[in-house]
């Protein structure tokens, strides 16, 4: 599983058994992300959770980076058993409207944040799969 999480919203990807592609899941507002994982982590098997990390160009945080960090702290309590990572998640947020463009949706469904939001983290999740697979 992966999460892009957000000021106003969470894009939530889940990747096949096998771990070969990630899939969009969810988008889900900020305020309701753990009441999301409660249900879901319930009634599906996740072996770890993948998180984006925001840098700038240069390699420092950006202001979010403290917030995502509250949030881990807060899901690994909640859910001690589930393993949290981190995924460096520069470029999602602009691969992914490029993504949209290139699909040829229409303007209205360029323009939908919460679609951009789940193809950022079915990103961070494909990114950390390959990275995972190539053993770097």
């Amino acid at each position: 599983m992966s999460i892009d999480y957000g000021t106003k919203r969470v894009g939530v990807a889940v990747t096949d058994p096998l771990q070969i592609i990630a899939n969009g899941l969810e988008t889900v507002p900020t305020t309701e992300i753990f009441n999301f994982l409660l249900q879901y982590l319930s009634e599906e098997a996740v072996g770890e959770m993948v998180v984006g990390m925001p840098y700038h160009l240069d390699g420092n945080p950006t202001f979010l980076s403290p917030l995502i960090e509250a949030f881990i702290l807060k899901v690994k309590k909640q859910f001690p058993d589930l393993k949290v990572v981190t995924q460096d998640e520069r470029f999602t947020s602009s691969d992914a409207k490029k993504i949209i463009l290139q699909s040829g949706a229409k303007k209205k469904k360029r323009r939908d944040k919460s679609l951009v939001d789940k193809i950022s983290a079915v990103l961070i999740l494909q990114e950390y799969l390959e990275t995972k697979r190539s053993g770097v």
